[in-house]
């Protein structure tokens, strides 16, 4: 049975928000499913405090690593003692198969298994520069990680962040979104079951425009973490220009898949599968653009029309064990807008092979969607749909294909389909993208540093490369004065 009302987690407390309830929706019926307290900009400044408090102490930092990372990884280890309940509210509240819920909840516990490990791994450098000198490097932590959460995925990305946060000796403020904000709370047990110091990690939920713009704008953080939208992205990077806070922005994507002429189409239609309609497209890395040879267009078209006409869309509650289903969206706004781009790519000539509308029942459902006949300099080519809609565009050579794929203003992941693996590795190095996948949409892992070109942001998420962006390198040059020899 789900809490009727949840709270922020504060100093080491859960308390209530000065901006007042906010009712959660299931959006995949409409219903009303739990209150949740919203934090407003004295909230976000207790948090803050909190965890300036908790940095300044030294009790993080003063940590022998290997005891920090242990902490890390138990808060991993009680999530997944609790995995099943955790899915089950998730699944509710953000709309996603159950299965979906309980692969999001696995990965969060793998984030904190990996960075936990991690957190003895780095360390400062010594350079050489004569005999009258010793010279060293420090790694320490920025001191106060603020995190703006998104709503596809927010436990899973919430855990990304805190672990690498709190494996390099940094206290975390969490904005969670306050779409779907439930599951989040977890984390907040999770932290308290691992023994971390009051402060260490705050989770609150508001809504952007004041808690996260309180955030971004806060004199006493020092360093900002965010996923989300090109738009909030610019606000947050300007508000905290202001205070010189260093950035780690994850701003979406419009990614193509280039399905050369001997590509393999049931390796192809399988990362479709989950490169487009996984959590019902709502991904920023989703294969939203197939680029097709031209020889192999009507045949790839035909499968993932049928693929799509496959699926069964419904609550994802009732959904858990994998298969040919799909869940609802996070809103009917979400859903309505995917829709009214379909309409409009019609408009300009693209051919509704599937798909499309929304579904006559309530909640937020549209059907999966394959749209063919998109030319590249299209509307719905360039924009982020954030549903489970593919566009499907004809190419003729190489060339053209890497025009067409680079022709966006983002650069987040990219795909190529192909059994040659010098054709696949020259069209990967001419893409624009920081991830490029080959024969498999999603290849890859918490191990993968993860982070875009372009509007789709800067600084990387995921892997070792992750955790240099949660700490800054301090040099000391030593003078020997006793002569050497």
């Amino acid at each position: 049975m789900t809490a009727s009302y949840w709270q922020n987690y504060i100093d080491g407390a859960f308390v209530d928000g000065g901006a007042g309830p906010l009712d959660i929706e299931n959006p995949a019926t409409g219903e009303i499913l739990a209150r949740q307290a919203l934090a407003d900009a004295a909230d976000i400044d207790a948090a803050v405090t909190a965890a300036r408090r908790c940095h300044e102490s030294g009790v993080l930092s003063a940590m022998r690593p290997c005891d920090r990372g242990r902490k890390v990884h138990e808060m991993g280890i009680w999530i997944s003692h609790h995995a099943d309940e955790i899915a089950e509210i998730h699944t509710l509240d953000v709309g996603k198969p159950l299965w979906e819920s309980k692969k999001e909840i696995a990965g969060a516990v793998r984030y904190f298994e990996y960075y936990g490990q991690m957190a003895q791994s780095l360390e400062g450098t010594s350079i050489p520069l004569g005999g009258h000198y010793l010279d060293f490097t420090l790694l320490e932590p920025y001191g106060v990680s603020a995190q703006i959460i998104p709503w596809n995925f927010p436990f899973e990305i919430a855990a990304r962040s805190i672990a690498a946060g709190l494996a390099t000796a940094n206290a975390c403020v969490v904005k969670t979104p306050e779409l779907a904000p439930l599951s989040s709370t977890y984390l907040a047990r999770a932290a308290e079951a691992a023994g971390l110091p009051p402060g260490a990690v705050n989770i609150v939920c508001g809504h952007g425009h004041e808690a996260g713009a309180a955030l971004a704008a806060h004199e006493r953080i020092d360093q900002m973490v965010f996923t989300g939208s090109v738009e909030t992205g610019i606000k947050v990077a300007a508000a905290t220009a202001r205070n010189i806070v260093p950035n780690v922005l994850e701003l979406g994507g419009k990614s193509a898949a280039i399905i050369h002429k001997d590509a393999d189409l049931d390796l192809v239609i399988r990362s479709v599968r989950m490169g487009i309609f996984l959590n019902s497209g709502q991904v920023c890395s989703a294969m939203s653009r197939a680029l097709v040879h031209a020889s192999r267009h009507d045949e790839f078209v035909e499968r993932a029309a049928e693929l799509a006409r496959s699926l069964v869309v419904g609550p994802g509650i009732e959904h858990p064990e994998f298969g040919a289903n799909m869940g609802s969206m996070i809103s009917q706004k979400q859903r309505d807008r995917a829709e009214n781009l379909c309409a409009r790519a019609e408009k300009e000539g693209a051919r509704a092979c599937t798909g499309g509308r929304k579904l006559n029942r309530e909640g937020a459902f549209l059907e999966p969607t394959i749209l063919d006949k998109v030319e590249p300099e299209s509307e719905i080519a360039k924009t982020e749909v954030f549903g489970p809609v593919l566009s499907v565009i004809k190419f003729h050579d190489e060339n053209e294909a890497v025009k067409i794929a680079n022709s966006t203003q983002y650069g987040l992941v990219g795909g190529v389909f192909t059994p040659d693996i010098d054709l696949a590795l020259s069209t990967s190095k001419r893409m624009r993208g920081g991830q490029i996948f080959i024969n498999e949409w999603f290849a890859g892992g918490v191990e993968t540093p993860f982070g875009g070109y372009g509007k789709s942001g800067y600084g990387r998420e995921k892997g070792r490369e992750a955790l240099r962006n949660y700490v800054q390198t301090k040099n000391i040059a030593i003078r020997l004065n006793r002569e050497q020899g």
